[in-house]
């Protein structure tokens, strides 16, 4: 029986977590890049939070990633009173912590089966307001409660800004298979879908319990892969970019894999996309493809 483990995100965010504080001690211009990228985050996160959760919003989607800490922040600066009727919906354990650390009301799904916002991170948003999501392995869960959104918004620092999916975030497309299958699909996202670079997601962290001495190449095969919450693997897919002008198209191939539980290309679901700028502006993009850039929200 394959027990779940504290799932790791792949993104930039993760590696800046892995070499950051000891770099930021003996770099301090590193400590101004990990620190303007978290103020674009703010940023983005209370922007959003500000022109979507309104008074009258009584339940609400709580996403995951490292933008979404910002914005149980900016909910909880709205008072106790506003707060005291309404219910938070998690995409995950890291969500519902934070709704629990802020003293907010945990819903499920299954008991709130229609949601009036959901605000959730991204790993990469395209032109169109396609996203890539499932660097922590949440992108099922994702999915369902941002389907189940009246409205759903997308929040993210001005990285993840791009014309194409695939071009700012390397790994590529998660894709959620039962652990059974996971070979027969990753070869056919390969051989067939497009993706020769696919790999299983390997979980760094579980080969720490092998003394270091011990760490040969071959052992640390045994850290084993990622397992989600919902006791599956994850196979990230790289494409180029030019494949991902119909990323739709993508999504519909690799959905039809016997095995392949979701896949994290989320299309044609985001009303916007809010991208923190280091300049303190904030980059508005919306569904019917207006683009504003405004002043952010007063931090």
């Amino acid at each position: 029986m394959i027990s779940s483990l504290p799932v790791r995100g792949v993104g930039e965010e993760a590696g800046l977590a892995e070499a950051g504080v000891a770099s930021m001690k003996k770099d301090p211009q590193v400590a101004q890049k990990v620190s303007g990228i978290e103020s674009s985050k703010r940023l983005a996160a209370y922007t959003a939070v500000d022109h979507h959760i309104k008074p009258e919003h009584r339940v609400i989607g709580i996403g995951s990633g490292s933008t979404v800490p910002y914005v149980v922040e900016r909910i909880v600066q709205q008072g106790q009173e506003v707060n005291k009727g309404r219910v938070f919906i998690p995409t995950g354990f890291q969500s519902r912590q934070l709704i629990l650390n802020a003293k907010l009301s945990v819903g499920d799904v299954d008991e709130y089966p229609s949601i009036d916002v959901t605000i959730d991170g991204a790993d990469e948003v395209d032109s169109s307001l396609n996203c890539i999501k499932g660097g922590g392995a949440c992108h099922l869960r994702e999915k369902v409660i941002a389907e189940a959104a009246k409205t759903f918004i997308v929040v993210a620092d001005y990285r993840k800004n791009s014309q194409s999916l695939c071009t700012n975030y390397p790994p590529g497309v998660p894709i959620e298979v039962v652990p059974f299958a996971y070979g027969k699909v990753l070869t056919a996202v390969q051989k067939s879908i497009g993706s020769p670079k696919a790999t299983l997601r390997m979980a760094i962290k579980k080969g720490e319990q092998i003394p270091p001495p011990l760490m040969t190449p071959a052992l640390s095969l045994t850290a084993g892969p990622v397992v989600t919450d919902n006791g599956h693997f994850v196979i990230d897919a790289p494409f180029e970019p030019e494949r991902m002008q119909d990323p739709s198209a993508v999504l519909r191939q690799i959905k039809l894999l016997t095995g392949v539980v979701e896949v994290g290309l989320f299309c044609n679901m985001a009303k916007a996309a809010y991208f923190g700028n280091e300049d303190g502006t904030v980059t508005i993009r919306h569904a019917d493809g207006r683009t504003e850039e405004i002043s952010g929200a007063q931090q």
